[in-house]
Parts: structure tokens; C-alpha cells; sequence
């Protein structure tokens, strides 16, 4: 008989409900203590790392790169200590040094120098993250290039797709985000980059059926072997601020919320990505991170493909804050973040600290 059984009297038919103690006279049947002593393999930091169940290494990481037009800048974003917009010879020379460090990957968002209301610089053939993929891949060729697929830094207004506006009394419903005609701009957008040698397709917009338009598009265009990672769970976030001064993408009216996820939907999540996948993605990708570990370790359960994370701009920017006050250590802190989001489940991790955390990383092999 199992010594447990003993127990199952006093459980309740809810599984959530459990008595507040057990009866006194209850003894178990089998002690662990003192036989089994988990703490022996505590002790040292060499068993520690002996029996690590999870070891964080670059190898996964991704590092953000924003780029803008001109020569010779490197322009500090004030809401991100450490990340800067980089002009394109200035982004190649931060490639060489994230190349060096053992990260395999950047991904490129950018900032045009004019904006439209049809996102002209996502698309344009000499568009920015257009120049920077192409000198990057001619200086760094084994570095992996990412392409952000969205539009919102390329808006007039800033959303992520067309928009149109309607008269209706509910401010929600005076502007709608047209999304058929958007997925034309995606597609567009994703060849271009592929043309101009980005290595995989990240589209950010969730816009629906993006992923079968941008499948499509490459496809038909040659590049039926440019894999895409979808941001497909990507949640209606309010940790995305500091990126959007560095992106210059903040909305000029309303939000972003009738096409990012509700942060409560949990199960809604899992229809996104499996609805992604069977559009034609190669991995996914879960954003924000460290408030959505459980969709990542859900996400990790349910599909067996590559699975990113991205520890996004505010989560990256409270640590940083917290550290420059005093009240955190910084280094143990970024590590410990960075693992939690592994640990879920990411085998892939964009992340602004994965210059710092390599070099940490470096020092401890």
C-alpha cells in the first residue's frame, strides 16, 4: 500500500482546499530525516555547480541594437543605463564586441529619419535597419541578424499597423487598426529584410495571420529558407516605456491593447502561439519575460520548438534603478533574472544585459 494512503482521508475533494493541520494522533509511516540531507550538496560552491540543473551561458542570448541615421553617433537612451541608438558604423563596432563575447545574436529595431502613415522606412530597400543589416553582415558574417517585423517606429502615429478612424462615441472604437491591409506592410517589410541579409523574421505587431502573410511573402520572394520567430504571445505590457523613448514608437493617441495581449489571459496565450505555428513559424517567443514565467514554462510544456523570451526595456531599467540606489547587488540580481527566465523554460533570451552578463559569465568558467 502506498504510506501516503493514510493522508487521503483527510483531503478534501478540492484539490486546492487542504485541512490547516493534520490530526494529532497522524504519524508517517517513513522519516527521510536524518538519512536524507539535501543541504550536503550546498555546502561548497564546487558542488553547487556540480549538481546546477540550470547553467545560463551567452549561447541563447540576443542582444537589442536601436539604430538611427548619421555617422558617429552613439546617443544615450536616458531611461536605459547602457543602451545607447547607434548609427550604423557605430553599430558595427558594438557587433564586433558582442561577437567576441560569445553571443551568437542581435536584433534590429530602427528609427527612421522621416515617418509616414504606410511605415515607407519598415520597408524601403535603403531603409535603416535595411543599411545596418547589410553592413553588419559584410563585417561580422557568422553574427546572426534578427529583423523586428513591426511598424510602430515607422508610424506617423505610431501603432503597429494601418489606421483608419470612424465616428464612434467610445473613444476606444474612434480609430480602428486595419488589420488585412497591415499584413501587406509586414510582408513587404520581411523581404526587404531578408534581402538585405537578415538571417530570421521576428514580426512584433500581432497582427492576425501575420505569420502566413510573412511565410507567403518570403516564400514567394526565394527566401523560403529564412526561419521566423513570432512574438506570439506578446501582452499588452506596461514595461515597454524606456523602449519606446529609445524606439521613438510611443502611440501619439489611444494604446496598443485591441491588438497586444490582455496580461490575464493565460490560455489565451496558448491559442496565439499554436495558431502561429500552424501559420508557418519557426520558434516562439514570449514578451515581457519575468512577469509572464508562467506562460513561458506553460509555452515550454505544450510545444516542442525553440522558445524565446524577452526581458524587456522596463524590466531592464527597474533593475538598473534599483542597483544605482543601493538596494540591490546588480550583477547577482541580472544573473538571477536572467536564469529565472531559462529556468522557465527560454532557451532563447533577448536581453539589453547580455553584454554585461556574458562578461560575468566569462569570469566564472
Amino acid at each position: 500500500m502506498n504510506q501516503l494512503s493514510p493522508l487521503r482521508q483527510f483531503l478534501p475533494c478540492d484539490p486546492h482546499h487542504f485541512p490547516p493541520i493534520l490530526p494529532r494522533d497522524y504519524t508517517f509511516s517513513t522519516m527521510a530525516f536524518p538519512i536524507n540531507r539535501l543541504r550536503r550538496l550546498r555546502r561548497t560552491e564546487a558542488l553547487r555547480s556540480f549538481v546546477r540543473e540550470t547553467r545560463l551561458t551567452p549561447a541563447g542570448f540576443v542582444y537589442p541594437l536601436f539604430i538611427c541615421p548619421g555617422e558617429g553617433i552613439r546617443k544615450p537612451v536616458g531611461s536605459m543605463p547602457g543602451v545607447f541608438n547607434l548609427s550604423v558604423d557605430e553599430a558595427v563596432k558594438e557587433c564586433r564586441e558582442v561577437h567576441s563575447l560569445g553571443i551568437p545574436s542581435i536584433v534590429l529595431f530602427g528609427l527612421p529619419e522621416t515617418k509616414d502613415e504606410i511605415a515607407t522606412g519598415a520597408w524601403a530597400e535603403d531603409g535603416i535597419v535595411q543599411q545596418a543589416a547589410r553592413a553588419i553582415k559584410a563585417a561580422i558574417p557568422s553574427l546572426l541578424i534578427m529583423g523586428d517585423v513591426c511598424l510602430c517606429e515607422y508610424m506617423s502615429h505610431g501603432h503597429c499597423g494601418i489606421v483608419e478612424h470612424v465616428n464612434s462615441p467610445n473613444p476606444e472604437t474612434e480609430y480602428e487598426i486595419v488589420n488585412d491591409a497591415s499584413l501587406e506592410l509586414l510582408a513587404k517589410t520581411a523581404v526587404s529584410q531578408a534581402r538585405a541579409g537578415v538571417d530570421i523574421i521576428a514580426p512584433s505587431d500581432m497582427m492576425d495571420g501575420r505569420i502566413e502573410a510573412l511565410r507567403t511573402a518570403l516564400d514567394g520572394s526565394g527566401f523560403e529558407n529564412i526561419p521566423i520567430m513570432s512574438y506570439a504571445a506578446k501582452f499588452a505590457s506596461g514595461f515597454y516605456g524606456p523602449f519606446r523613448e529609445a524606439a521613438d514608437s510611443t502611440p501619439s493617441f489611444g494604446d496598443r491593447r485591441s491588438y497586444q495581449m490582455d496580461p490575464a489571459n493565460a490560455r489565451e496565450a496558448m491559442r496565439e502561439i499554436e495558431l502561429d505555428l500552424q501559420e508557418g513559424a519557426d520558434m516562439i517567443m514570449v514578451k515581457p519575460a519575468l512577469s509572464y514565467l508562467d506562460i513561458i514554462a506553460e509555452a515550454r510544456i505544450r510545444f516542442d520548438v525553440p522558445l524565446g523570451a524577452y526581458q524587456v526595456s522596463g524590466e531592464y531599467a527597474m533593475i538598473k534603478a534599483a542597483a544605482q540606489n543601493g538596494w540591490i547587488d546588480h550583477d547577482r540580481v541580472m544573473l538571477e533574472s536572467l536564469l529565472s527566465i531559462q529556468r522557465a523554460g527560454a532557451s532563447i533570451i533577448l536581453t539589453y544585459f547580455a553584454k554585461e552578463a556574458a562578461k560575468l559569465l566569462a569570469k566564472h568558467c
